[in-house]
């Protein structure tokens, strides 16, 4: 399975907001420049992140986006799906339908044992990221790399 960077980038985003105060909003440039992304690219995903109930947006000049919620309520499956949308990866089209003996009544989803255990895959795939919440990763980071939340929070908000 492949995810686009957009993927990438909202995860990076969502914990280096993390570490700002609740109240302050940060620039799509700003977010952007701290990794050197193109900021139109990146705003696309903080849209969707907002859409998603994931973070808020502030219009102005003094706006920008922080998150809507606690590091603590928002998990990476919700990021991760606030980007590359609901659909499971794998996508059973039927292909038993077109083979010989088949039998056009049966609804080969639930039949095919190549799709059960597909689904099986990614329901596996997305309970992990369902039990990782940004907190749990902040603190992972924090633990790692202790200089992290100040060099970022400094960089965000010169």
């Amino acid at each position: 399975m492949r995810m686009s960077e957009g993927v990438e980038w909202a995860l990076h985003t969502c914990l280096n907001l993390t570490w700002l105060p609740g109240d302050q909003a940060v620039p799509t440039a700003k977010l952007a420049a701290f990794y050197a992304l193109p900021a139109a690219y990146l705003n696309k995903q903080m849209q969707a992140l907002a859409r998603a109930g994931i973070v808020s947006s502030t219009p102005g000049p003094r706006g920008g986006f922080r998150l809507a919620r606690s590091p603590e309520q928002i998990t990476v499956l919700d990021i991760v799906v606030a980007i590359e949308g609901p659909d499971e990866a794998f996508r059973c089209v039927q292909l038993l339908k077109q083979g010989p003996g088949a039998d056009p009544a049966v609804d080969y989803r639930q039949a095919c044992l190549i799709s059960q255990a597909m689904h099986r895959a990614d329901m596996a795939w997305r309970r992990e990221l369902a039990a990782q919440t940004l907190a749990g990763l902040k603190a992972d980071v924090e633990q790692q790399y202790p200089a992290a939340p100040g060099n970022t929070s400094s960089a965000l908000r010169a």
